[in-house]
């Protein structure tokens, strides 16, 4: 997703700043655009490209930036744009990948106002929010949150309870969710189709702020938090005609080392029946981090076959960023 300023929401899909109660023009000026270089041989370069652009939050007087963590990934450059017009070099701090968050530090001072966290517990369905991207009220989506529900990622992902959002932002990396208080409560990371009556519609899964507090600290000293990392299987896994299945694999890693193979159906982990793509995720975290060894019972052909795959920690197949 390529982030960029040439179009506008058109007015009756802008908030209006006089039926808020805080001043969205300050809240906005929080918002930055976030673009990233990604070597050509990076890890994650074939699925996520090597050019990203998004979104991010000023969320301290120093000018830390937080952001969804796939814009800046692996990249070897980051450049971080104002709404002042003020560009300035940033450096790719932190990824956690357990909650997808993402963390940027500008090289230089910049100018613009930090936006107050608050805490997504207090979110709601039915509320009115903004959904803000960096560009002023043009960039700014009148929403509401649709939902609160547990979310499952293929790349083995797990949010124990996203925030989804109606209608969508079309550019949704890194996007701020504003409450009615003028407060951050989320970071956009996903464009979804959601169910309204027996309508879909899209809409946007954020990662929701309350995720950030136990974390900051070390992803500010340490680059990611310091705790033991998960259990990581290189694969994609998504739910197909009730079954789970293996839609893909992660070049060298643990899984395609070990003879999963694509299109296999997971049955069980260590000998315990598999009820989903989140179950999957979880049984496989619950064994151990990452090193454990993985029993899996996958279908294959018509055949029923065990194999034993060591999992590894998916920081290591990353590249480092670059000290400044």
């Amino acid at each position: 997703m390529a982030a960029n300023r040439d179009w506008a929401f058109s007015p009756d899909k802008q908030p209006r700043a006089d039926e808020l109660a805080y001043d969205l023009d300050a809240a906005l000026d929080a918002m930055v655009l976030l673009r990233a270089e990604v070597p050509a041989d990076a890890f994650t370069a074939e699925v996520l490209g090597t050019e990203r652009a998004g979104y991010g939050v000023v969320i301290r007087p120093d000018g830390l930036v937080l952001t969804i963590g796939y814009l800046i990934t692996e990249a070897s450059t980051v450049w971080v744009s104002t709404q002042r017009g003020q560009v300035v070099a940033g450096h790719p701090l932190a990824f956690d990948q357990a909650t997808g968050l993402g963390l940027v530090q500008p090289l230089g001072r910049i100018d613009a106002t930090p936006l107050d966290l608050g805490s997504s517990a207090t979110c709601a369905p039915g509320d009115e929010v903004v959904i803000a991207g960096h560009g002023g009220r043009a960039h700014a989506l009148a929403a509401r949150i649709s939902d609160k529900r547990e979310f499952a990622g293929a790349w083995e992902y797990v949010l124990d309870e996203a925030i989804f959002t109606a209608p969508a932002h079309p550019q949704w990396g890194g996007t701020a969710l504003i409450d009615e208080h003028g407060l951050l409560c989320g970071i956009g990371s996903l464009l979804v189709q959601e169910l309204a009556g027996n309508t879909t519609v899209q809409g946007n899964m954020v990662v929701p702020i309350d995720l950030l507090e136990p974390i900051l600290d070390d992803m500010r000293k340490y680059g990611r938090p310091q705790r033991p990392p998960r259990a990581w299987l290189g694969l994609y896994a998504a739910e197909a005609g009730g079954h789970l299945q293996v839609t893909g694999l992660a070049t060298g890693g643990p899984a395609e080392r070990d003879r999963v193979q694509q299109g296999d159906l997971i049955i069980e982990v260590a000998g315990e029946r598999v009820k989903g793509q989140a179950d999957f995720f979880r049984k496989v975290w619950r064994l151990g981090p990452a090193g454990v060894q993985v029993p899996l019972t996958v279908g294959r052909a018509g055949d029923v076959l065990r194999l034993a795959v060591r999992s590894g920690d998916r920081a290591d197949f990353l590249k480092k960023p670059y000290l400044h």
